[in-house]
């Protein structure tokens, strides 16, 4: 169901990116694909900004990339999480997590509210 969609917020993508290589190697496309199907189909990675947060992460150390051949053949580049990224996804989700309460904690329903 498209109009159900949500679109990620700033540096949601980054903590997602670097959860799914937790689980090992993969290549963009099935980065995207794991992000889609773990959300139930809530979240629809776009390409263009998967690619960008990849190279963001591959800068900053967090990721290292190898070229290869996917499931179809087909050359790609294999990212995977190095120890500067496992220690930034504690970080990340530590820091999501205190967010998500924050938020939760407002939307609430409060005691005097009707």
């Amino acid at each position: 169901m498209p109009s159900q969609r949500t679109e990620l917020l700033q540096g949601t993508l980054d903590l997602l990116i670097l959860r799914t290589l937790v689980l090992g190697s993969r290549h963009g496309q099935g980065i995207a694909r794991s992000i889609q199907q773990q959300s139930e189909d809530v979240f629809l990675v776009d390409h263009g900004s998967l690619y960008l947060a990849l190279q963001r992460l591959e800068t900053k150390g967090w990721v290292k990339a190898e070229r290869g051949i996917s499931e179809n053949n087909r050359r790609a580049r294999f990212y995977t999480l190095t120890a500067k990224g496992r220690n930034q996804l504690t970080q990340k989700t530590d820091q999501w997590r205190r967010v998500a309460n924050a938020i939760a904690r407002i939307l609430a329903p409060g005691e005097g509210e009707g």
